[in-house]
């Protein structure tokens, strides 16, 4: 977050887990992997729970989420800067943050339930994600047209829309999950919907449910290669969907985006934001066609106050 901020994303996107006692913490998976996090001490002594790594996040409090240190460099980010005893935190501490760094409230969120529908008990039900994210969301100190809310889970979409349609809502689809469309799309079928096309028939859908923005994964997962100029290679991301999504007024914004020839392609589609792992990049790109770009925020304000957040576990 601190890096995006100062390279100058207009966006900030996050997934969102729910604690067993319903405090929502930033964190991209259902489980605390041992890839990515390891144990340091229980929360309280004799703790049955402990080690917490490998559990699922729905079956764990805050108390125990906080003693991890969740600073393991990833694999697939070798260049990862990394601090040791770094905790997981809370979304409430993440606004707070955003708050100090961003006194002008500029950035924007694009903030993710993380619910799977698929396998009951991994995570917490729909209903709990768009309560507990929801109050969050009105105390963040931003406004409510800076926020959007995602999910794959797209029950949760029409549960935000019903309890506050104020908050834009996305749509996220890949193409294993669209394989599986009644269990992840709120009981929808994609066969039931027009078009020549499966990416055609996902915008159609996605506007069937009151979605402001569809979000696709941009690489169909059955594509053998994975740049658009190697033969073979299968989008889901296709013009002909952004072009029907704008027909019913959806924004597209494709994730995640870490190949510059899919932006690049991306960008001559029209589609409206991209999400990457590789904000300064994706800027340099953006900036050469000519776009407008969202201006860097300061960045002895915003290291100033990750010092003043930044929470460690002791080692």
């Amino acid at each position: 977050m601190e890096m995006g901020l100062i390279n100058g994303v207009t966006t900030l996107e996050m997934d969102n887990g729910l604690t067993k006692d319903g405090v929502v913490v930033v964190w991209h998976d259902e489980q605390i992997l041992p890839t990515k996090c390891k144990d340091t001490k229980p929360a309280f002594p004799n703790d049955p729970a402990f080690p917490y790594v490998n559990k699922f996040i729905a079956n764990l409090t805050l108390a125990q989420v906080k003693t991890l240190d969740c600073s393991l460099r990833q694999l697939d980010f070798p260049m990862q800067i990394t601090v040791p005893g770094t905790k997981l935190s809370t979304l409430a501490e993440v606004f707070s943050f955003a708050r100090c760094a961003d006194p002008l409230r500029q950035v924007h969120f694009n903030i993710e339930s993380k619910v799977n529908p698929q396998f009951n008990g991994t995570t917490r039900p729909p209903e709990d994600f768009v309560a507990a994210q929801h109050a969050q969301f009105v105390n963040s100190g931003y406004p409510t047209e800076a926020i959007i809310y995602q999910s794959f889970d797209w029950r949760t979409l029409i549960m935000m829309k019903k309890l506050d349609p104020r908050f834009a809502r996305a749509a996220l689809i890949s193409s294993t999950t669209a394989g599986l469309s009644t269990t992840w799309l709120a009981g929808l079928e994609l066969t039931d919907f027009p078009g020549a096309t499966l990416p055609e028939k996902i915008a159609n859908a996605a506007g069937s449910i009151g979605a402001t923005i569809l979000s696709p994964a941009a690489v169909n997962d059955s594509s053998p290669v994975p740049d658009p100029n190697q033969a073979g290679y299968i989008p889901l991301t296709t013009k002909p969907m952004i072009d029907q999504a704008h027909k019913l007024g959806l924004e597209v914004i494709p994730w995640t985006v870490d190949d510059l020839n899919i932006a690049q392609q991306l960008l001559d589609w029209k589609a409206d934001g991209i999400i990457t792992d590789f904000t300064t990049n994706v800027r340099l790109l953006v900036e050469g066609t000519g776009r407008t770009v969202h201006p860097q925020f300061d960045a002895t304000i915003v290291n100033k106050c990750l010092q003043e957040h930044i929470q460690l576990v002791s080692q």
